[in-house]
């Protein structure tokens, strides 16, 4: 059994300015129990991946509607390799067709959540890959 609850790093990469969705999938993942850390609107790359560690989170999740989800995703698991940190889980989510999910998934990124997508989906992924 856990010690602690998963922490999960809810993340808006880039110049993206909307999070209402960000903000939702935030209270769903504590209302489930989970320790919710959210960054903000537009982080960098680098300091997603500094506050991931600092925080020593279990899951680090970005949200992204701009379309640079092609280089800003692939860019934040190349730090977390760089740091030494490639355990933490990524997720996705946000408008990202679906021609672009085999190359994020590619880069590293565990799962890309689409607009649609139901909270509980999010919840049981995180519960299903974060040992115990």
């Amino acid at each position: 059994m856990r010690e602690r609850p998963i922490r999960v790093l809810i993340a808006k990469p880039g110049l993206d300015g909307h999070d209402r969705g960000a903000k939702i999938m935030a209270r769903a993942l504590r209302d489930a129990g989970m320790e919710v850390i959210y960054t903000g609107l537009r982080q960098t790359p680098e300091q997603i991946v500094e506050t991931g560690i600092q925080e020593d989170v279990d899951v680090i999740g970005m949200s992204i509607l701009s379309g640079a989800h092609t280089h800003l995703f692939p860019k934040v698991m190349q730090l977390l390799k760089d740091k030494e940190a490639g355990d933490i889980l990524v997720i996705g989510g946000g408008i990202i067709p679906d021609e672009d999910i085999p190359a994020l998934k590619k880069a590293g990124i565990a799962a890309i959540f689409t607009p649609g997508t139901l909270t509980e989906t999010v919840i049981d992924f995180i519960k299903d890959r974060v040992p115990r």
